[in-house]
């Protein structure tokens, strides 16, 4: 009984702390409802279907445009994997959202680990759920991620 008399004296003493804990939840649920939506629908329906990663699109560009888009990109990253992995204890769809801060991140092998989140049936489900909802064909998946196509 100690123990919960402490945790309560915390919590008093520390409303402010609680407060923002709080406010912060429900902004990046509310974030995560408005943007998460957008970002999946924006993966290109056959971005996981090639075993391997070609050239993207951004690396046709001039090289100051492609230079700005990479930082911009991967800040956005940034921002939905602190987002993600505070979804993880939080309100909010966090492996989705882990997923797209993945897709939007550069780093070495990030292909594999993002097609290996892949593997999980809900993982797909939410997927196809947000891009249907955004009017967004559903992602075109090799047979090994549980998909028709042959990769």
């Amino acid at each position: 009984m100690d123990v919960v008399w402490r945790v309560w004296e915390w919590l008093l003493d520390n409303e402010l702390i609680i407060g923002l804990l709080a406010a912060g939840s429900l902004l990046l649920l509310i974030l995560s409802l408005a943007l998460l939506p957008l970002a999946v629908s924006l993966i290109p329906a056959d971005y996981f279907a090639a075993k391997q990663r070609g050239l993207s699109r951004l690396h046709r560009m001039h090289p100051a445009t492609h230079a700005a888009l990479v930082v911009a990109k991967n800040l956005a990253g940034g921002v939905f994997l602190i987002g993600g992995l505070a979804m993880l204890v939080l309100p909010g769809q966090g492996l989705l959202t882990l997923l797209v801060a993945l897709i939007l991140l550069d780093f070495p092998g990030k292909y594999r680990l993002e097609r290996r989140l892949l593997r999980y049936p809900s993982v797909i489900r939410g997927i196809n759920w947000l891009r249907r909802r955004a009017g967004a064909r559903p992602l075109i998946l090799p047979r090994e991620l549980g998909g028709e196509e042959e990769g």
